[in-house]
């Protein structure tokens, strides 16, 4: 089998995305053949040379690069199948991607719209609910429609923002009705990327500001004294076929995120070694582990999610209350990410992780070709 894995990209989670996909490309089964397709910050694609396969499978603490080399950039042909990705002098055969994208233009339905136009399988969730899910205030409102707990928040738009009128009435009505601290983060961008805490007016001010430069949607939320407890969930929530274990949804140990920095932002995440500690399982009562995992399930289902996804929850310190609060459908896959340490720790190492998330991508893919598209 031949894997395609599609890297880099125009978003904020670029370097990212280029240590994830080292570390998915060293995981997939030497037995499959595995082309990288790097895409540049402006957009490009190219395929990659062989070469470079090789030196980060020889060198497990390296990242991916991108070669820019004209006469290999990569073209996509509408249901083109197997054959849909094209360079000037060559058709590519490929049986399945593995998007290792994060954010922008990789997480948020439109690698997974192209795909599906070019009909060929791939990880992770499909179109809708990648687009969905992208989205945390759509997102926090199919959850609430099902009986899940969200974080209390207000939700401002630019159009709010370019009218002063509106501006402070929101402003007001998220202070009034929130109280300080407050948490503002752009809707639609991943990794804490323009996330800040403010503790006055004027925090909140800039805060809003540095949120807008990433989305035109920008969520003011409730500051929880809280524990983070992430969840990781595999599976198709559509289509499985119950007697088949790559597809049934499967909630794995949760962990827990106990970071150093005021929150679990962007340098903790990535920058700072000592930025959070990591707790797997977490030390939290068997009970409330195991409902941690029902209601992850309960999200990845609500949302249609399918392949893979991390579901982040708070507990309050002060109530126990339990809040979802994100998913991530393509969560990173870097060597100290949650994601793959939490399935290592059910039992699931790296390689049959790789392995599970392929078979199951084919089987959704196959399952979808039997819809009629056509009278």
């Amino acid at each position: 089998m031949t894997i395609a894995v599609i890297y880099g990209g125009r978003s904020g989670e670029h370097e990212i995305s280029l240590i994830s996909a080292a570390a998915i490309t060293r995981g997939i089964s030497k037995a499959n053949k595995v082309l990288l397709i790097g895409i540049t910050k402006e957009g490009t694609w190219y395929l990659q040379p062989e070469d470079e396969y090789n030196r980060i499978c020889n060198d497990t603490s390296s990242a991916l690069t991108i070669t820019q080399d004209p006469d290999n950039q990569v073209f996509i042909s509408p249901a083109g199948k197997k054959n849909c990705f094209r360079t000037p002098k060559q058709t590519l055969t490929v049986d399945v991607v593995f998007p290792a994208l994060h954010g922008t233009y990789g997480e948020d339905g439109t690698i997974q719209g192209l795909l599906d136009m070019a009909d060929i399988p791939y990880v992770g969730c499909g179109t809708m609910s990648s687009s969905l899910t992208m989205d945390k205030e759509k997102t926090k409102q199919v959850l609430q429609a099902v009986g899940i707990p969200v974080v209390p928040y207000v939700c401002m738009k630019r159009t709010d923002m370019m009218d002063s009128r509106r501006y402070d009435q929101v402003f007001e009505n998220a202070i009034s009705t929130l109280g300080f601290p407050l948490f503002v983060k752009p809707c639609c961008a991943g990794s804490s990327n323009g996330a800040n805490k403010a503790t006055n007016a004027k925090e909140l001010s800039f805060a809003l500001m540095e949120a807008f430069s990433w989305d035109d949607k920008v969520l003011i939320e409730k500051s929880i004294n809280a524990r983070e407890i992430e969840c990781s969930v595999t599976g198709n929530s559509t289509t499985a076929d119950p007697n088949n274990i790559d597809e049934v949804v499967t909630a794995y140990i949760p962990g827990e995120i106990l970071p150093t920095h005021v929150f679990y932002d962007f340098d903790a995440k990535y920058n700072d070694p000592n930025g959070a500690r990591l707790a797997i399982p977490a030390e939290i009562k068997e009970e409330t582990l195991e409902k941690i995992r029902t209601i992850a399930v309960k999200a990845y289902c609500a949302l249609d999610a399918s392949g893979l996804s991390r579901v982040d929850f708070f507990i309050d310190k002060d109530t126990n209350q339990i809040y979802f609060n994100e998913i991530n459908t393509l969560p990173g896959f870097t060597p100290i990410s949650m994601f793959p340490k939490m399935c290592q720790e059910a039992g699931l190492d790296f390689e049959e992780l790789t392995n599970l998330l392929i078979n199951e991508a084919v089987l959704r893919y196959n399952a979808r070709a039997k819809l009629q598209t056509s009278r």
